[in-house]
């Protein structure tokens, strides 16, 4: 009764509801919660160049948010309800409490981890080189800075860079790797440089 008792408080003091278009948080917001659904839907985008683009639709017993809590990560997208939606917010003090109490909960979470990196790595082996280099060569073409004499630097970080690619920051990492290793770019003071855009514009046709 007591563990019934609990589990009544805590929907009680935590649960939050949102209406279809509520912006739940922005993307490079701080934060210290995480979010589980309890029904309803939910949507994560990041921006880009481009514009905004969809990385997961997520629906009820999924969660999200975790980075903040775990390791102390700002947003790293936008979340939005798709429709009138449900969550359970939970702090990490909170949470560790409720894995504490009930051990299955932090297997639930373990579990859904472990199946996002699963399918991240499914993705990028069902990917060949060309489908992860050639987004990412658009990408630094559109982001490249005026040339001088070191070479053409680029503009952003990983992140940036994946977010306009339409890449996981997991396939954005190997295809930087890859024109690394091609040498069609260098690391120089931290920054990506190349020699010219027209040899990295030329991978295009290499890898087609």
């Amino acid at each position: 009764m007591a563990t019934d008792n609990t589990a009544i408080q805590v929907r009680r003091t935590f649960e939050r509801v949102f209406a279809q278009g509520d912006l739940i948080f922005e993307e490079d917001d701080a934060g210290d919660v995480l979010f589980i659904i309890q029904s309803g839907e939910v949507e994560l985008s990041r921006r880009a160049m481009t514009g905004r683009h969809t990385i997961a639709t997520l629906t009820a017993g999924e969660f999200f948010g975790e980075m903040c809590v775990v390791i102390g990560e700002r947003r790293t997208a936008r979340a939005v309800a798709k429709r009138e939606t449900r969550l359970l917010e939970l702090d990490g003090e909170t949470l560790e409490a409720m894995c504490i109490d009930r051990p299955e909960i932090a297997i639930r979470i373990i579990s859904q981890l472990t199946a996002r990196l699963i399918e991240s790595e499914r993705r990028l082996s069902a990917l060949g080189i060309d489908d992860l280099l050639r987004p990412m060569v658009r990408a630094l073409l559109r982001s490249a800075e005026s040339p001088s004499e070191a070479g053409v630097r680029f503009g952003g970080n990983l992140k940036d860079l994946a977010n306009e690619s339409g890449l996981s920051m997991l396939e954005a990492h190997h295809a930087l790797q890859q024109l690394l290793d091609q040498r069609v770019l260098k690391l120089v003071d931290d920054c990506l440089v190349a020699e010219d855009l027209d040899s990295l514009s030329a991978t295009l046709e290499t890898n087609s």
